[in-house]
């Protein structure tokens, strides 16, 4: 696939593990007041429990979401009046979307061992360099730590912390595991902090060049958890599908930022309309099942730098979002 990623300006990328690792540092300091879990695992890595046995909340899913952007993203939690019953909302920034979201937040490495599975997210992703993405990227880091982070109820085994040390290179001790089940406050903020990415992620399906990208935000509500895995995981899903927005900064043709509005948005799938877990069981829980093109924002803007120009795709969904959120 043609990224249009320029060599040399991918050679001045800044590392995202050695951006990543102070926060992780003080992540770690803050622990009794974000009311984490310190756990150290018998192999001698750090086990960071932010919502198995441990309450974790807000505050901890919002700095989960930044050292997850490997240093590069902001975000934050504010009021919005853009939807009635849900006022709060993420608001996520990266003045370097493709390093920050496809080459550090993305959950692409698929980390499993027995009955143990999870998509590890987050800048360790980019030493370990296992995915094709990253020979697009053209993007190898390099750091004597490093933070994977885990959507998962269960501490990994052995097995798993040890491969990852393995594929880095990085000491057993040098290493940090950040859990974040999705059914916990940490968790849902995490996920849905993901708002840019998931854009970012279908920007580069639709082969739209991702050297055009120069610089993003977006936004999504905060949804209630949910006790009820499935429904848990469908609403941190429709915040974006159905009340996320993207603010895309793009060079090149009006004509190729005009198509990329009208492609970008949720609504473009074949499978938009109802809430993602109704979805989910319909396909009997398989992923794959799912059109891919329905993970994006619900609306978008996109900006031709080189005219000034704006395009605006898709729309967000109030009614949708009250459905899944059990208003």
């Amino acid at each position: 696939m043609d990224t249009n990623l320029n060599s040399s300006n991918v050679k001045e990328w800044p590392s995202v593990n050695r951006l990543a690792n102070p926060l992780v540092k003080e992540f770690i300091s803050k622990a009794d007041e974000l009311r984490l879990g310190l756990i150290k695992h018998e192999t001698g890595a750090t086990i960071i429990d932010a919502g198995i046995n441990s309450l974790g909340g807000i505050e901890a899913g919002r700095l989960i979401a930044e050292i997850c952007m490997g240093g590069l993203g902001h975000v934050s939690v504010q009021t919005s009046l853009t939807f009635k019953n849900w006022p709060w909302m993420l608001s996520v920034h990266s003045s370097n979307p493709v390093l920050s979201c496809l080459g550090s937040q993305y959950a692409g490495w698929s980390l499993s061992h027995d009955k143990f599975f999870s998509l590890g997210s987050g800048p360790c992703r980019a030493i370990a360099n296992k995915e094709e993405l990253f020979k697009e990227l053209m993007y190898q880091d390099s750091a004597d730590s490093a933070c994977l982070i885990l959507e998962s109820e269960k501490i990994p085994p052995r097995e798993v912390i040890e491969k990852v040390a393995h594929d880095t290179k990085i000491s057993n001790e040098n290493l940090t595991f950040i859990l974040t089940p999705t059914r916990s406050l940490a968790g849902t903020i995490q996920i849905v902090a993901r708002v840019l990415e998931v854009a970012m992620h279908k920007i580069h399906a639709l082969h739209f060049p991702l050297g055009d990208v120069v610089d993003g935000m977006a936004s999504a509500p905060v949804p209630p958890p949910s006790p009820d895995f499935l429904t848990g995981m469908g609403r941190t899903n429709d915040a974006i599908l159905f009340g996320g927005h993207a603010h895309i900064f793009v060079r090149g043709s009006d004509e190729n930022a005009a198509k990329l509005a009208k492609e970008l948005p949720s609504s473009s799938s074949r499978d938009y309309g109802r809430p993602f877990s109704d979805i989910f069981k319909s396909v009997k829980m398989d992923f794959y099942k799912i059109d891919p093109m329905l993970f994006s924002p619900a609306a978008v803007t996109v900006t031709a730098l080189d005219s000034g120009k704006s395009y605006f795709g898709g729309a967000l969904d109030a009614a949708l979002l009250d459905q899944s959120f059990g208003f």
